[in-house]
């Protein structure tokens, strides 16, 4: 059954937020690729500043530096070798990053560039220092502000698009908004561009099959990503049980007027509670490292009574893994019961297997936790 809606309301109905997750496409930071318009950077770094008073958390993922490169290099058309795209990124990085350092302290507000490649997220360890590093400047108040490192990515380890790391930003920092700016009004139901009867959708589910179509093809010549690419993004963000809106960067104050819960852009909802959510993009976005064989009592308490896993119940351990790495749980006849992240290493898990939790300081010298893998972070089949 479709969720999609057309009827323009007075308010957005956005759920309670305190971390937002804001993406800038290129053709809004340079103006349709006439160098970083300062003023809008301006301009939005005061909308950004005004949400913080407000006491909410933002996060930025700025695209620009290949075409801001680009601008002052004199290049019409964007490169296709992937050298010059580096080469174009260096040097674009560097007045994207003064642009939004110089508007932030006008402010009086510090800002931090985090520059990110595709295995920075997918493996466990530098995700979660990503993570807590995003996490701590938050916590500063500092803004991040978030791009792929282009001067060093390849195309089978890019992203793709600012939108998907949009996307995996939010996840990572557990948002519960994520804002895709853009140089449409929000997602119609046809190209508005070349179909004057085109409707903004206003309000939709992020997973519903309707939208797939309406989506079309890419965008501009200066980014990667098109309306396609902005609703994967809101359904990766879905995973973990963010919200997301796109919404026309042009519009004035479009921040503020999202605040205040106008009704501007498309919201795309998620279907589910952030915990399930999140143990849903558990089970399917990471790579299982090892495998932990239970005892029959073990496996039936994790499928009946839904129980954080416990050394004692663990039999066998397979596979050389990290702590905060995915392992399977698996049954005495080798059946899967469960999947999550786990708490010791499998050099550690292997000391402590059959144990009970109140043994692990003696056989270890020190305690991470009283779990093998908590039950927040485990999903079970």
């Amino acid at each position: 059954m479709t969720t999609v809606e057309y009827t323009e309301t007075q308010r957005l109905q956005l759920p309670a937020t305190r971390r937002w997750v804001i993406k800038i496409g290129s053709a809004l930071l340079t103006n349709d690729g006439r160098g970083l318009d300062q003023q809008v950077i301006a301009h939005w770094v005061e909308e950004v500043v005004a949400l913080r008073r407000l006491g909410i958390e933002v996060v930025l993922v700025s695209s620009g530096s290949v075409a801001e490169g680009m601008a002052r290099l004199g290049w019409k058309q964007r490169p296709r070798a992937m050298h010059d795209l580096q080469a174009a990124a260096a040097v674009g990085q560097m007045g994207l990053v003064q642009t939004w350092e110089h508007s932030f302290q006008a402010h009086g507000v510090h800002t931090a560039q985090v520059l990110v490649t595709h295995d920075d997220l997918s493996d466990r360890k530098r995700y979660l220092n990503a993570r807590n590093t995003l996490l701590a400047l938050i916590s500063h108040g500092v803004v991040p502000v978030v791009n792929e490192n282009d001067t060093v990515v390849t195309d089978e380890i890019r992203f793709g698009d600012n939108d998907t790391l949009g996307a995996l930003v939010t996840n990572l920092v557990e948002a519960d908004l994520l804002v895709i700016l853009t140089d449409q009004d929000g997602m119609y139901d046809a190209d508005p561009r070349s179909n004057p009867g085109a409707r903004l959708i206003t309000r939709a589910r992020a997973s519903d099959p309707a939208l797939v179509a309406m989506a079309g093809g890419s965008g501009g010549h200066l980014g990667r990503g098109g309306m396609a690419t902005k609703l994967r993004a809101a359904q990766l963000a879905a995973r973990s049980g963010a919200h997301s809106v796109i919404v026309g960067g042009r519009l004035p104050s479009v921040l503020s007027r999202l605040q205040q819960g106008e009704s501007v852009g498309t919201l795309l909802a998620p279907d589910e509670s952030p915990m399930a959510a999140r143990k849903q993009w558990l089970a399917g976005h990471l790579q299982m490292r090892g495998v932990l064989t239970l005892d029959a009592g073990a496996a039936r308490a994790l499928k009946e009574k839904g129980v954080s896993l416990l050394p004692v119940g663990v039999q066998e351990v397979t596979g050389n893994f990290s702590r905060g790495e995915m392992v399977a749980c698996v049954d005495p006849d080798n059946q899967r019961v469960a999947c999550g992240l786990v708490n010791y290493s499998a050099e550690e898990a292997r000391l402590i297997k059959g144990l009970s939790s109140s043994q692990i300081a003696s056989q270890l010298g020190y305690v991470e936790e009283q779990e093998l893998i908590h039950r927040d972070n485990m999903v079970v089949f």
